[in-house]
């Protein structure tokens, strides 16, 4: 053999060695191995991407076996795991409604330990193939760079729908879908060009929801399930800041009002028992089959004395898509005089069984309350609970669902306390939680560099196909004046 062969079968033979699962000399640890994210027994679906992580302990060289009842793939790295595309989708599919046995090598000082092994649990249910959300930097009075962007699931695609840079000065927030459908979006624009952005079908409209009647522009939306619709919030918001390193900052109303616009007649209609001097009425929400609007609701007090009085209680009305008119009685089901605490953002499951909310001490705005917790409220015995699984020590705040209920996307600052970032968490059909999981980055170390937060995650059915051109010629023009009327 001469030697150029002599090398070229040497470095083959150290190459499989390296990519072989150890086997001698190795001390095994009776501890599962500490990773980042937190991977352990979280319930996936069919579809995700790969669930990248690292080793949060000191290591040289990492050797992960992940076995499934069909197959396995064996990965190595340093300190940091990456799981080929190709190789974890088709360990999914062939694993559909099994479970995945993980084991860590570790590798320091010429010496390897075998971790204790961890289970993935893979669900035949595929989740909304994508994710949007705006990214802002945690800030109180100002903001830099910052947009709605969306993320492909099953990959690590992510490109933006629409962002400041073409904007100087302006802001993007609460993005929403109908029945997670991408061809049916809103977006408001708050800056010198601020206005609500209307997208159906590709097509943009700028409405101007502004009217003398009503107390400010439109704020929290939800959607109507016929699309004829959507429910808005209308407030007057204000800020104010602790002087404790506890607390940073509080935002609350002053004042604040339920309307819904009506699509077609480009009108605002709202009734005096949703739109009461007496209360603040927030966050609205319909049910699936469009019959009944949720919302929360505080009686009025004055701002901002007692910003720590004003509890919201979970409240609901009768509406008929039909005439587009409300009923005469509001139903509270759950009341903040019974639990001392607060409901803000009502979320309902597509298939109408629970109502999730998120419930804090005080005020609406529980994306700065570290207390703030997920609860469930099954609306056919009106029970209510925290969703113990899903919740930590520090806040949770806003969620949605997919569009089969079986996936719930949500915000925590779980990690730092500062940023929000997404999980996700698998619902059964009992309504039981399981262990909710970091949204899948191609770098683990993503989160340690990316200084904006996640606001507002939203499941989709598929890709926003937005014009970029068409979206910027609307939004200079002079939009839509929207008018209002009152019902009885």
């Amino acid at each position: 053999m001469d030697l150029k062969n002599h090398i070229v079968l040497s470095t083959f033979f150290l190459l499989l060695a390296s990519c072989s699962e150890p086997k001698a000399g190795i001390e095994e640890k009776n501890a599962l191995p500490s990773i980042f994210p937190d991977y352990h027994d979280v319930i996936i679906p069919v579809n995700i991407a790969p669930l990248n992580f690292r080793l949060s302990e000191p290591s040289g060289n990492l050797f992960v076996v992940i076995e499934g009842k069909n197959g396995k793939i064996e990965v190595k790295g340093k300190s940091k795991i990456r799981i080929p595309l190709k190789k974890w989708r088709r360990l999914l599919e062939n694993n559909r409604d099994e479970s995945l046995i993980i084991t860590v090598f570790s590798r320091t000082e010429g010496k390897w330990t075998k971790f204790k092994p961890f289970s993935i649990h893979i669900k035949n249910n595929p989740v909304d193939p994508w994710l949007v959300y705006r990214l802002i930097a945690p800030g109180y009075e100002a903001w830099s760079e910052m947009g709605l962007y969306q993320r492909n699931l099953t990959s690590f695609k992510e490109e933006p729908i629409i962002n400041n840079r073409l904007l100087p000065g302006s802001c993007m927030n609460c993005h929403s879908f109908n029945q997670n459908n991408p061809g049916q979006m809103m977006f408001h624009l708050r800056g010198n060009i601020g206005a609500t952005m209307l997208v159906i079908d590709g097509e943009a409209v700028k409405l101007n929801t502004k009217t003398e009647e009503t107390i400010s522009n439109c704020v929290y939306p939800c959607w109507h399930p016929t699309g004829k619709y959507i429910g808005f919030s209308v407030n007057n918001i204000s800020q104010v800041f602790h002087s404790r390193k506890e607390k940073r900052i509080e935002v609350f109303d002053s004042r604040s009002d339920i309307v819904v616009y009506d699509i077609d007649k480009n009108i605002l209609i709202t009734s005096k028992i949703i739109s009461s001097d007496d209360s603040f009425e927030t966050f609205p929400a319909f049910s699936p089959d469009g019959k009944t609007l949720f919302f929360c609701s505080a009686p009025k007090s004055d701002q901002p004395d007692n910003y720590d009085k004003v509890k919201y209680s979970l409240c609901s009305i009768s509406f008929e898509p039909d005439s587009g008119t409300f009923g005469d009685q509001i139903d509270t089901l759950v009341s903040s005089s019974v639990t001392g605490k607060s409901v803000s953002l009502p979320r309902v499951s597509p298939d109408g069984k629970y109502l999730i909310f998120t419930m804090s001490d005080y005020g609406n705005f529980s994306i700065w309350h570290k207390e703030a917790d997920l609860y469930q409220l099954d609306l056919n015995t009106r029970s209510f609970r925290p969703i113990d699984p899903v919740n930590s020590d520090d806040t949770e705040s806003y969620h949605s669902w997919s569009s089969d209920s079986r996936w719930m996307v949500f915000s925590s600052r779980r990690i730092d306390g500062l940023y929000t970032r997404p999980y996700i968490t698998f619902v059964d059909e009992n309504g039981n939680f399981g262990k909710p999981f970091l949204l899948p980055r191609k770098d683990p170390d993503y989160y340690d560099s990316e200084l904006r937060s996640f606001n507002v995650p939203e499941f989709i059915t598929g890709k926003v196909m937005s014009d970029g051109r068409t979206l910027l010629k609307s939004i200079a023009s002079s939009g839509k004046n929207v008018t209002f009327e009152l019902k009885d």
